[in-house]
Order: structure tokens, then sequence, then C-alpha cells
């Protein structure tokens, strides 16, 4: 054999299971077609974090004359996409030169191509067929393109929307998860008429139906408007038409539910019905030695998952046997505010037929939210009655994605909320709101 382990794909899913694989002595190589960091770092998570940034701060800017700071012409503040671009490709090289810094240095080899799986443990990449004991399949997937009926319309892809060198006016966001939500308030940030096009039933689904309707109601007093369960049937005349509804459009941005990325095979790989690879509990394929992690596998959509189910399955390939927790895996949204979900919700708690307590507690009660003058917001833990084990815990805060890891500690010892109540927060700080929500669900909170 060539290798150990072989991996198709350089995402968050891949390149994460490579270098584990080489910290723990196995030889390694990564087959990459095209970006080192996949779609998470080239285009996908950072990128669309890092203008969103752009963004945010665009806002502050036009409020900056609250902390009593004179002189900033609110008028005369201005977006620089060119200036936006450039900053969010120097973060990007900079996490890719990483990445491929740590290949090289836990003895990764790295080889550029696309791969085609073969029988027999092999893998094909142009004329040379590889040998390996084991293959994972990291490759990913991408929105579903847009219907043959908007040929002719304006639509950019995710992949390709840093390489346009202005925005028009009325922009239309298609799709149902995070990432639409995501890009609809990017683009209303920066003075655009949005629409954001949900073409199907299940818009957030996974988010507890509380969180969703606070990102309904938010969207709407940002003047996004929402259409849910919509299915557009063509473009015309600069406007989306569908359901005898026409809506102003000069771009459609894509952020359709995705589809898997699935290499050509020699080897008849099962399918699930979404169109997935099929994989067991420790993500295995139905050939043995295949594995299939990340997106590819339709387990789950995001980065922080897909890292950790490629050190999962090189644990398993070394012998150690552990039940992957789906758990306590948190949600996150980068939002403003931004909005983070770790745990049961609390639809999930009365299907278990849980007697459970909801505690909140808001940011507005916080000192150091109002200081910063970040006051839109809230935290809501959820608790078994019985014994008081924290079930869930939902944030509504500004640094919501940071925060939401304290809860994941919670979650992963069977914390209860008399841990949370005793767990000393520094003062001032938001997080302080989790021993205010802890104390509410022993009692009452101490500043309520």
């Amino acid at each position: 054999m060539d290798y150990d382990v072989l991996i198709i794909g350089a995402g968050p899913a891949g390149y994460v299971a490579a270098i584990r694989a080489g910290q723990v002595g196995l030889k390694t190589a990564v087959v990459e077609k095209r970006y080192i960091g996949g779609m998470c770092l080239n285009w996908g998570c950072i990128p669309t974090k890092a203008i969103l940034e752009s963004a945010k701060n665009l806002k502050k800017l036009r409020n900056i004359s609250e902390f009593g700071i004179d002189g900033v012409d609110a008028d005369a503040v201005v977006f620089n996409w060119s200036k936006v671009k450039s900053r969010s490709k120097r973060i990007t090289r900079k996490l890719t030169a990483g990445v491929n810094f740590l290949l090289k240095k836990n003895g990764i080899e790295v080889i550029d191509g696309t791969a085609k799986i073969g029988a027999d443990n092999t893998v094909l990449v142009g004329d040379k067929r590889i040998t390996a004991k084991q293959i994972i399949i990291a490759t990913g997937s991408k929105p579903k393109p847009m219907s043959d009926a908007f040929s002719n319309a304006p639509v950019v892809e995710m992949e390709n929307l840093f390489e346009r060198e202005d925005f028009p006016e009325n922009i239309v966001v298609t799709g149902n998860h995070i990432s639409s939500v995501e890009m609809a308030q990017f683009f209303r940030l920066i003075d655009k008429n949005v629409t954001l096009v949900a073409n199907s039933d299940y818009f957030l689904h996974g988010l507890d139906t509380f969180l969703i309707d606070h990102v309904t109601k938010k969207m709407a007093s940002d003047k996004i408007e929402l259409i849910t369960n919509a299915y557009p049937e063509k473009y015309a005349d600069g406007e989306l038409i569908f359901d005898g509804k026409k809506v102003k459009c000069d771009l459609i941005v894509n952020c359709n539910s995705r589809k898997a990325i699935i290499p050509e095979s020699e080897i008849s790989l099962q399918l699930t019905e979404r169109g997935f690879i099929k994989t067991d509990d420790n993500f295995q394929t139905n050939i043995n030695g295949v594995y299939a992690i990340g997106d590819a596998g339709g387990k789950s959509f995001l980065a922080h998952m897909a890292s950790a189910q490629g050190i999962h399955v090189i644990n398993a390939i070394k012998g150690i046997k552990a039940h992957f927790d789906y758990s306590t895996y948190p949600i996150n949204m980068y939002t403003t505010p931004e909005i983070a979900q770790i745990g049961m919700t609390e639809q999930k708690i009365k299907e278990e037929g849980y007697d459970y307590k909801i505690s909140e507690f808001p940011l507005s009660a916080n000192g150091k939210a109002l200081i910063e003058n970040n006051t839109e917001g809230f935290i809501r833990l959820l608790s078994d009655k019985r014994y008081g084990q924290v079930l869930g815990v939902q944030i509504v805060a500004e640094n919501a994605t940071d925060m939401i890891a304290e809860a994941g500690a919670y979650l992963k010892v069977e914390a209860t909320v008399y841990d949370v109540a005793n767990t000393i927060h520094a003062h001032p700080t938001v997080s302080e709101i989790f021993f205010e929500a802890g104390f509410e669900a022993m009692d009452k909170a101490i500043h309520k």
C-alpha cells in the first residue's frame, strides 16, 4: 500500500483528518483538485464572516456619536467593497498558508488533481493509481443550482461572489438555512434592498422555534422581506415572479440547500434519499475501509462538525472506539446580534417527555452589554425540573457564537443549573448572564 490513509478533499473535514492522521503516525496523503481549505476557508465560513464584520463596523460607525465621539460624518461613511474583499482575501491567504504549513509539518503529502475511487483500495488521480488501506471522502457540498427557468437571470454563486466589482440595489437571496440569513443581513447592512426567499417549508430547520420567531421579527425590523415556502417560477424584466407575486431583483444570490459533491467511482457507493453518501455511526460507507465525512455525508453542514467527524474517523482507524455525540455541537449564526444554540430545543424536550423549565435573562440588564451598547439579546436556559440538568442553551448577543462554548462545557459534563449558578463569572462581562440564568432556574436571578 502507498498510504495508510488517503483523503479526498482538503476542507475542514479532510485537512483536519489528515493532520490528526499524521500526528498519530499514519502515512497520509490528501488529494485536492482546487482549494486547500475547501469552501470554508476560500469562499464560505471565513470570507463571509469577514465581510459581515466589515458591514457590522459600518453600522457601528454610523452610530459612533452615541459613545460621545464627535466629528464623524455618518453620511460620509461608505462601504468600500474593493477594500473589504482585499481584507477578506488577506485573512484567507494567511489561514490557508497555515493549513499548508501544518500539513507539511505532519508529513502529509498533498496531491493536486481530481480523484476517482477505484476498486480494491485504490484512487486514481490522472494516470496515477494510488493504493491506501483506508480512504476518506471529504469532498463537501455546494448549493443546488437554480432551475433552468432562471438561465436568463443574474445569478451569482457564493463561490463567485468575491469576483464581483459591486452590487446592484435590489438583491434576492434564496435559501432556507443560516447562510442565507447571514447574507441577507449583510446586504441590508450595506444599504441594499433585500428579499430572502426560503424555497421550502424548512426555514432554519434545526433551530428552536423561539429563535426562528426571533430571526423572523429581526428581519422585519431590519426591513428585509422574508418570503417562506415559496418557489420562484421565472425571472423577467428585472423581477422575480412566483405565486402571482413580483419582487424587484437585480441579482440573485444562491444560498440554496446543499447538494453533495461525490467523486467519480468504480465502486457502488450507497446514497441516502437526499443524495448524500450513506454511512454508519462511524462514518464508514457500504464499502469496507471507505469513509465519508463532512457535507458529503449529509449528517451535518457545519465546519466544526466536519472536523470533529474527521478526528473521530482517524481515532476509529487507530482502534479508539467512541460514540459520536451529536447532542453537544453548537449551531451559530453570525448575524447582528449573533445567535447561538446548543443542546436540545424546546420542541425536542417536549418530545422526550421532560418536565422542564425555561430560565431567561436579558442583556438589557447586563452591565457590560450596556457599556458596549449591545443590549439587544438574551440567554435562554432549558433545564430538567427533577434534577436541574442543563438540557439546552440559546443565546442572542453580540458575541453569542463565542459564549456558547461555555454552555457546551456544561452539557458535556451533564452539569446542573446549580453548577451554572455557582460558576463565578468576572464582572463586568456579558457572560454573567449565565449565572443569572442559573439563579433564575434555581429560584430568582440576582439582577432581575
